[in-house]
This record gives structure tokens, C-alpha cells and sequence, in this order.
């Protein structure tokens, strides 16, 4: 792995807030073991492996039943290890993969039996090249005959720009990490009001409400300036918000986060049972496995 590339938390705590049955962790990953799966020639980083065991035992632990796991950068377009990690999970995981223009319909079909609902795009640029919006749009036609919706990564300075990107696109929309907003600039600035406008514009997107440690100013173990942003999220869009946990956080720069202390995040972004099984089970499920 890289010098200054920070491995997951070695023995996370267990968390306070106890998740409803069959929750779902909607956003993690899985990375190697690369002497079975090599990272691609093009990454942009090199993670320390993260097998599907130790993510699978981690979902245990956390009080999860299933997982939502996507495929990252560092794999390119090569979804072996997450297929693998999808037919190891008995039907307990489903995926989110990365793929070229040039994927067939055979080659979707194989995805999709091994439990791949989704495909990701991906526009931060420290983390991949530049694709052109007529290539997505391409992929995004092949992948809406199976059902599948499409996943998008960007940083809210970017959102201006990708709006009428989105809005031409044929299925449902999962933005992560609530389009990764300035935290310090609160939650009436202008960026985040804009992201807000367009969930209420755009009935096909939704967001996952996740990734404190990403985003937050004041850090752990609470991330409370991250909270009223999601809940804002959960508040108006209870039916279209997804949580994860994003193990095992790749390219933390600050600190690495206790996945026990983020699962103690969710009771404070969805503030009562109803939400909480919105968040955790029904939503997850209508979408991945439904």
C-alpha cells in the first residue's frame, strides 16, 4: 500500500445505537486480497487489502444483516474481487460496479446474476481521469434494460456543472456522500441549497446520507457539524436516503474512523424508529433487492 495510506481500524468498538433487523450498510468495499486481485495499472492510490471476511465480519459485529458493496477506484473496471465477495455473501450483498463503454449485454447479464444492481461514475478528479458525459450516457442506456440505477461521486463545487448531466439520465440517481458538502459553510450555503433543490426537482434521485468522517471540521467520535445536513436529508427525502458505513475508508487523510462510533451517528440524522428503518431496511431493500 502507499507510504501515507492509512489501513482500517484494527478493533473497531461496539457501537450504542443497536440498527432494526436486516439493516443494511448501503456503501463499502472490498479491496484484494491483491494477490488474487491486482489493482488496476491506473489507480489513483494502493489501499491495503480489505477482504470480503473481514468486511463481512465487521457487518456482523456492527449489528448489520447486509451489504451494499461498491466497487472502487482502485479496481478499475475489473469487478473480480467484487463479484467475488457478491457470491460469497449467500444473497446477503449486492453490488455496484465500474464499467467501460464497451461492456456487453452478456457481460451485464453475468453482473447481474452475481448480484450487481448498479453502476458507478465517478467525477472527482483527484481520484480518476476525466470521461466524457456522452460515454456515461452510453452506459447508462445498456444498464437501464436490466433494472439498475446509477451511482455519482462528485464534490459540491462540481454539482453546477453535472446538473443537466443528471437530469438526463433514465434511472434512479444515488449521489454519495451527499454530494460531499463544505461543512464549515453550513447548511444554508448556497452549494449544499443547491443539491437540496435538486432532490426536490428530481424524484429519481436520492443520496446517502454517510461519510461524516469524511466531510466533518470538528471530528470524531460525534462529527456533529455533519448531522444537521443529513438530517435535513432524511428529514425532507425520508424515502430516498441510503447510510454506509464506507469501509474501509480508503485515502483518510485526517484520522481513521471507528466504524462503532459512525454506526452511533445514525440515531442522530434519523431521529426516530421510522426513519431509522427508512433509512437502514426499507430503502435499501426496495432498491437492491426488491
Amino acid at each position: 500500500m502507499d507510504a501515507d495510506y492509512l489501513p482500517f481500524h484494527p478493533n473497531p468498538s461496539k457501537p450504542s445505537y443497536v440498527p432494526p433487523p436486516g439493516a443494511v450498510d448501503a456503501h463499502c468495499h472490498v479491496f484484494g486480497p491483491a494477490d488474487r486481485f491486482p489493482y488496476a495499472p491506473e489507480r489513483k492510490y494502493t489501499p491495503c487489502d480489505a477482504s470480503k471476511e473481514k468486511l463481512f465480519a465487521l457487518r456482523d459485529f456492527l449489528g448489520f444483516e447486509r451489504s451494499v458493496i461498491v466497487q472502487a477506484t482502485c479496481h478499475g473496471k475489473d469487478n473480480r474481487a467484487l463479484v467475488d465477495a457478491l457470491k460469497a455473501s449467500n444473497g446477503m450483498a449486492r453490488g455496484v460496479a465500474s464499467v467501460g463503454p464497451g461492456i456487453t449485454e452478456a457481460e451485464l447479464h453475468d453482473l447481474h446474476e452475481a448480484g450487481v444492481r448498479g453502476v458507478r461514475f465517478n467525477f472527482v478528479k483527484r481520484l480518476v481521469d476525466a470521461t466524457p458525459k456522452e460515454v456515461f450516457l452510453g452506459i447508462s442506456e445498456k444498464i437501464a434494460t436490466f433494472g439498475w440505477h446509477i451511482v455519482v461521486y462528485f464534490e459540491a463545487q462540481d454539482l453546477e456543472g453535472l446538473i443537466p448531466f443528471l437530469k438526463q439520465l433514465p434511472t434512479i440517481v444515488v449521489v454519495d456522500h451527499m454530494g460531499r458538502p463544505d461543512i464549515a459553510r453550513g447548511v444554508d450555503h448556497p452549494d449544499f441549497q443547491r443539491f437540496v433543490t435538486l432532490m426536490e426537482e428530481m424524484p429519481t434521485l436520492w443520496s446517502k446520507v454517510s461519510c461524516p468522517e469524511r466531510l466533518s471540521v470538528e471530528g470524531p467520535p460525534l462529527y456533529s457539524d455533519v448531522a444537521p445536513f443529513a438530517r435535513l436529508l432524511v428529514d425532507r427525502f425520508t424515502d430516498r436516503v441510503l447510510w454506509g458505513t464506507d469501509w474501509p475508508h480508503p485515502n483518510m487523510k485526517s484520522h481513521m474512523p471507528d466504524d462503532g462510533h459512525l454506526v452511533d451517528v445514525i440515531p442522530r440524522i434519523a431521529t426516530d424508529a421510522a426513519k431509522q428503518k427508512a433509512l437502514l431496511v426499507d430503502n435499501p431493500m426496495r432498491l437492491y433487492w426488491s
